[in-house]
């Protein structure tokens, strides 16, 4: 199983989240997922709306994230997945965006906005610069739906593993192993889950049905949290260590 943190570009600046990144890096994480602060946030909890109102209060901008990343590109990050607003892509131009997008570093994007119905021209862009985009599935999207989304896939799937917004739950959903064994009979790619996932305890029940985790609030929280950025990378380091003991534990999916 894989573990995929995600981070806030730019809480509570850009220079913290290089650090949080290098020591995600250094703790072998799989994935990264890279959140692009936005006014009107897309499914984000509280800890996550507040993260990104800080960053864009301390004049984070798309140019500032992508010249940050563009820093690291010879640090050996793991693949970095840009989470952004379909808003940002297109005021940056659809384009312009996936181009530099691929040559700052970035391997795929996540755009929760973007309708897989209207995503064709989105996803044929992220393929020229050699980028997945990645779609969510949601506990209340429609079999019919669900395909569609499953066909404008690629990289892996987010599975959506609650109705409603991110943060840290104790527990996860019953319901959310079914949909997992579905989706596994629909398709073969990857199936990440993300929305409630907190910590390691959690990691064992998706035994055998999905194939990685994404946890945001909680290493938000503590990056947000720290006194420097010194201090917001170890304490990132030693939680996101926990995680991948608990994902290397688990035994591949079926």
């Amino acid at each position: 199983m894989t573990f995929m943190p995600f981070v806030t570009a730019g809480d509570p600046s850009l220079q913290t989240t290089a650090a949080v990144l290098q020591g995600l890096r250094d703790t072998d994480v799989d994935l990264i997922e890279l959140g692009f602060p936005y006014s009107d946030p897309i499914a984000d909890g509280p800890v996550i709306q507040a993260s990104y109102t800080r960053a864009l209060n301390n004049r984070v901008t798309v140019h500032g994230i992508l010249n940050m990343m563009a820093s690291l590109r010879d640090e050996g990050l793991p693949p970095v997945l840009a989470m952004v607003s379909y808003a940002i892509v297109f005021r940056f131009g659809t384009e312009a965006f996936a181009a530099k997008a691929a040559e700052v570093g970035f391997s795929g994007l996540i755009i929760p906005d973007l309708p897989a119905d209207e995503a064709s021209e989105m996803s044929a862009t992220a393929t020229k610069y050699g980028l997945d985009l990645v779609q969510l599935i949601a506990p209340t999207t429609t079999s019919d739906r669900t395909q569609q989304i499953l066909d404008a896939s690629s990289g892996f799937v987010y599975c959506v593993s609650v109705a409603g917004t991110t943060g840290v739950r104790k527990e996860l959903p019953e319901a959310l192993i079914e949909q997992l064994m579905q989706l596994r009979l629909m398709t073969d790619l990857p199936l990440a889950v993300g929305f409630g996932i907190s910590g390691p305890d959690q990691v064992a029940s998706l035994q055998g049905v999905a194939d990685g985790v994404i946890v945001g609030s909680a290493i938000v929280r503590l990056a947000a949290e720290a006194s420097s950025a010194d201090a917001a990378a170890e304490a990132v380091r030693v939680f996101s260590a926990e995680m991948m003991t608990a994902v290397n534990s688990v035994k591949p999916s079926l």
